[in-house]
């Protein structure tokens, strides 16, 4: 089996067999194919694109390229979320703590950020002490002890997703479903899970802008999902806005126990409740969904998925007297404010400038070597469709390194945009996908 013959192949617009697909991933792991084979096959598959049966093939010869996680010695049904990415996006953080509280254990392998979307890791290691690294037995041991582990993916988990993605991130061939919903999927089936919600963002801050985007790779997900013996449900949700009011690491998490306190902002606390709710129906813990939602409200509010955080933070090697204590977080020594220069209604907010806004200022990493600045970030003092008045503060940002401060508040400043005539928000869920297909809001 040749490499050149499967490139022509693709270009040609004809189906790879699973065997040539397998063959192509494993040799390029193995280093016998070069990347400049590999990049030409991706634009063809760009440009011709894969049917179901390849995108799952695909998907599998990834997964199986490198270590891939046990979790048969946890009790129960496991459910992993995921979230293809967005600015302020904390649900793990919170999702985590309150499914695990109603009795369904949350075994999550999290990723960094890059970019102008951040990364669950990040914001963990914003805790002092909190290991995010776990030897894979001491992770399943706290999963069987407190109910919730969330940790570091390691080294050699989908090794070809690796490299492929880094390929894709410099040939122009990151924006095609079909290799976007496999490398998504390889992951979450070499984690091991045995059920997986996915939350497919869609608008301004995410990658996939287009709500039919979103709704399209949400479905290519599903089909890979129960072709690998999963059952999988995708939420399509806003993000033509930051969630919450917080982006940034610290700030992230500050808002995240915020919301356990009971105190979140209604899109986030009312995005995990929905996400959770889903996650005990595929573990079976209740009937429907809305039963699922009120055991989870009921979770939240008496303060149990509170109680599970702290032992989270306790069992990772964490600080617990950060709950109680923001002071103990890492902070930032100088700050800036974005002020409204007339009066109306927020009409929108970019989410993407939010999120470079918060890069810039140190929060995120423009390539995977950059340092976090974890106290950097932004907090948002109005969004879209609050009134405000000429003065008002829109936003404030947080640094370290002060020269930092202009060139974000120029970015958070382009991102604000203020009409005269109220407006409507954007629906926070636009819908959700099973295997029966999709149910719009």
């Amino acid at each position: 089996m040749r490499m050149y013959d499967i490139i022509a192949k693709k270009r040609d617009g004809l189906e790879l067999t699973t065997e040539e697909i397998n063959f192509w991933v494993k040799e390029y792991v193995k280093g016998t194919i070069p990347d400049y084979q590999v990049s030409a096959l991706l634009m063809a598959i760009f440009l011709q694109g894969m049917n179901q049966r390849e995108t799952l093939d695909l998907t599998m010869a990834m997964a199986s390229s490198g270590e891939q996680i046990n979790l048969s010695s946890i009790h129960g049904i496991k459910v992993d979320k995921h979230s293809t990415g967005g600015v302020g996006d904390k649900t793990t953080l919170v999702v985590g703590p309150l499914v695990a509280a109603a009795g369904v254990p949350v075994a999550k392998m999290s990723g960094r950020g890059l970019g102008h979307t951040g990364g669950t890791i990040d914001k963990l290691e914003a805790i002092p002490g909190f290991k995010t690294e776990l030897p894979i037995d001491d992770f399943i041991q706290n999963v069987n002890k407190i109910g919730v582990a969330i940790a570091g993916q390691t080294g050699n988990l989908v090794p070809a997703d690796k490299k492929i993605y880094a390929l894709r991130d410099v040939t122009a061939t990151v924006n095609h479903i079909s290799l976007i919903a496999s490398s998504i999927m390889s992951k979450k089936i070499a984690s091991g899970s045995d059920a997986i919600v996915l939350d497919v963002k869609t608008g301004s801050g995410a990658f996939m802008k287009e709500e039919k985007d979103a709704f399209a790779l949400a479905e290519e997900m599903i089909r890979i999902g129960y072709g690998a013996n999963k059952e999988v449900v995708a939420v399509v949700s806003d993000m033509d806005q930051p969630l919450g009011y917080a982006v940034g690491n610290t700030l992230e998490v500050i808002e995240a126990i915020e919301t356990l306190k009971g105190n979140g902002p209604n899109d986030l606390t009312e995005l995990c409740l929905i996400l959770g709710a889903h996650m005990l129906v595929l573990a079976k813990k209740v009937e429907n969904f809305h039963e699922g939602k009120e055991m989870l409200k009921e979770k939240l509010y008496s303060g149990k998925a509170l109680e599970k955080f702290v032992k989270l933070i306790q069992m990772q090697g964490g600080d617990p007297k950060v709950i109680n204590d923001y002071h103990l977080f890492p902070g930032a020594a100088y700050s800036d404010i974005v002020i409204s220069v007339q009066g109306g209604y927020v009409h929108g907010i970019d989410g993407e400038k939010v999120g470079t806004a918060a890069l810039v200022s140190g929060a995120g990493r423009f390539t995977k070597e950059s340092q976090i600045d974890l106290g950097a970030g932004i907090v948002l003092k109005k969004k879209v469709g609050e009134k405000v008045l000429k003065g008002d503060v829109l936003a404030v940002i947080y640094s370290n390194q002060e020269e930092r401060l202009k060139d974000s508040k120029e970015l958070l400043e382009s991102a604000y945009l203020i009409s005269s005539d109220p407006v409507l928000r954007s629906k926070l869920i636009r819908g959700v996908v099973t295997k029966d297909g999709i149910e719009k809001n």
